[in-house]
């Protein structure tokens, strides 16, 4: 059997997003069952990005298809870049050499294992992409784009509940508004033993939703 690598974040309390948990039944409360109920936001942990998240009038959640989130998948390193700085096209570039038109592009700086997603440092700190390596990305046609770390600039504003244009979220601007789902916040990609994998990022089925929490995994090859 081939190995599998959980990619995804666990839902639990968060400083950003809050997690409503409690049991709608239980045991001793005199249940048959015991009943747990949930309320979060869409765009928290591990999920999946519609256009309409940040496109008027984009296409929502019933218009993914499932081909473009499960599939072969390419890992590009950039493990080396260094906090706080932005990754540009010639970057990309040089660790994408085995990507290809139709692959799940998952961008590796392997910020998880510097900071956890509960540090506000995690946030704060990133390397962020700048337009031009969004475009150098949309040009390679990719079936979709997963991050493991806070890709756009202004999402470290979000925090302090500052404001930015749309055009300054540029994975958003440029990826999703051409229909490319963006799935965010991955984790573990280091524990991919390969520049090539599967991916299944496989979203819940929410109709005529911006986004959806997804259970990411990597299928590792076989030797």
């Amino acid at each position: 059997m081939r190995r599998i690598i959980d990619l995804s974040y666990p839902i639990e309390d968060h400083f950003r997003w809050k997690v409503e948990r409690s049991l709608a039944a239980a045991f001793d409360r005199g249940d048959d069952f015991q009943i747990t109920r949930i309320g979060l936001t869409v765009h928290g942990f591990t999920h999946i990005d519609a256009p309409r998240h940040m496109v008027p009038g984009g296409a929502t959640t019933s218009e993914w298809r499932l081909e473009s989130l499960v599939g072969e998948a390419s890992v590009a390193d950039l493990r080396g870049v260094e906090a706080g700085r932005p990754i540009d096209a010639p970057e990309l570039a040089a660790c994408c050499a085995h990507c290809r038109p139709g692959d799940i592009v998952l961008l590796m700086t392997g910020w998880d294992e510097r900071f956890r997603l509960h540090d506000p440092r995690f946030w704060s700190e990133a390397p962020f992409l700048t337009r031009r390596a969004c475009e150098w990305l949309s040009e390679r046609e990719p079936a979709a784009v997963g991050f493991d770390f806070p890709q756009d600039f202004p999402i470290r504003g979000l925090l302090r509940s500052d404001r930015a244009p749309m055009e300054e979220f540029v994975s958003h601007d440029v990826l999703l508004r051409r229909g490319v789902p963006l799935i965010e916040y991955v984790c573990n990609l280091g524990s991919i033993g390969s520049e090539r994998t599967e991916v299944c990022a496989l979203p819940l089925r929410l109709p005529d939703a911006d986004g959806a929490p997804a259970r990411v995994i990597a299928l590792e090859r076989d030797l």
